[in-house]
């Protein structure tokens, strides 16, 4: 049961996705003047090293968020040389120009969750050199960043060398009560806060799926979460890998939604074939996880535009082969 562990997956192209949405619902939800209950059911250890043994030993990161930092570098590269060129023809011959090539600018969520790590790795902040990205934020730490004074941040993880990680991280941040962290099974405690003092709240529900149990957890747990407090927004991410109860997760989501007369959102970004291929020794290659889906329980309004302009950029920079691509539906 406690097999998994996030540090060998912190940073895949999954996380870019989660962590992309995360941030465009917190900073919208953080808006209003009334107080937020951010519940954390499946937390992990909280932070991760990128030049740790776990991620090194996966490679995961590197075709994931160190792809989308290698893209933005090289085409930072590709303007400071084209723009030398231009000042040095300009100087040889007056009167002439030369055209620096059109850079695409990353999508203003994009921006947002490469900014966040910046401001956790100062170094790669100053050169933009992804061999400074060396730290990692989970989804508690990307939570903790958006709060105000008035709302509450409540984490729940069951493995026991996360959980120890995480309280350690945790502390690391100074905030006191505002961030509560407990060794509890999320699908079971959730019910118990909603809804929530101020009527307000967010949940994010991230198993690690590796029994195949989880994802009729999830579905159950949101139902009741949604009978509970129809207001609040419920988000559920989950691999897509060839397996049926990863394609039913988001029918069952989208028919409890439509049921309960409330709007959702589901994205889904995938970067490579699921197929398995075969090395030059004969020997069975497995892809590994080539797909991931976010689905959203009462999404705000501007999240589908938001996500509709960053999707095709992580197609482009974290796609594989030609089976790289992405899903945007909505309703309600």
């Amino acid at each position: 049961m406690f097999s998994y562990r996030h540090a060998f997956h912190a940073g895949n192209h999954a996380d870019v996705l989660k962590h992309t949405t995360l941030i465009a619902l917190m900073k919208y939800l953080t808006q209003k003047d009334t107080a937020l209950t951010v519940i954390d059911t499946h937390a992990g250890a909280g932070l991760y090293r990128l030049d740790g043994d776990y991620t090194e030993t996966s490679g995961e990161a590197q075709e994931g968020v160190f792809r989308l930092f290698n893209v933005t570098k090289a085409a930072s590269t590709l303007v400071a040389s084209a723009s030398t060129a231009t000042k040095t023809i300009a100087t040889k011959k007056a009167g002439a120009t030369a055209k620096t090539p059109p850079v695409e600018a990353l999508a203003p969520v994009l921006q947002d969750y490469v900014d966040l790590l910046c401001s956790l790795n100062p170094q790669l902040a100053q050169s933009g050199d992804p061999a400074h990205l060396k730290i990692y934020p989970g989804s508690p730490f990307i939570e903790q960043q958006f709060l105000s004074g008035r709302d509450k941040l409540k984490l729940f993880e069951l493995h026991p060398t996360d959980f120890k990680s995480l309280t350690g991280n945790i502390a690391q941040l100074g905030v006191g009560r505002q961030v509560s962290v407990a060794r509890e099974d999320g699908f079971e405690v959730l019910k118990t806060f909603l809804p929530p003092p101020a009527r307000r709240a967010m949940v994010l529900c991230d198993p690690s799926y590796e029994i195949k149990t989880d994802y009729a957890r999830v579905a159950v747990c949101m139902a009741d979460a949604v009978k509970r407090f129809a207001t609040g927004t419920y988000v559920v991410w989950y691999p897509i890998i060839p397996r049926p109860e990863a394609h039913d997760l988001p029918r069952k989501l989208k028919t409890l939604a439509t049921k309960a007369g409330r709007s959702w959102l589901h994205a889904t970004l995938t970067v490579k074939s699921s197929k398995l291929t075969t090395d030059e020794t004969g020997d069975v290659k497995r892809p590994g996880l080539p797909a991931s889906g976010m689905f959203v329980i009462n999404p705000p309004h501007t999240l589908k535009a938001e996500l509709q302009a960053a999707l095709p950029q992580m197609v482009a920079r974290l796609g594989q082969d030609r089976n790289a691509g992405f899903t945007l539906d909505h309703g309600g």
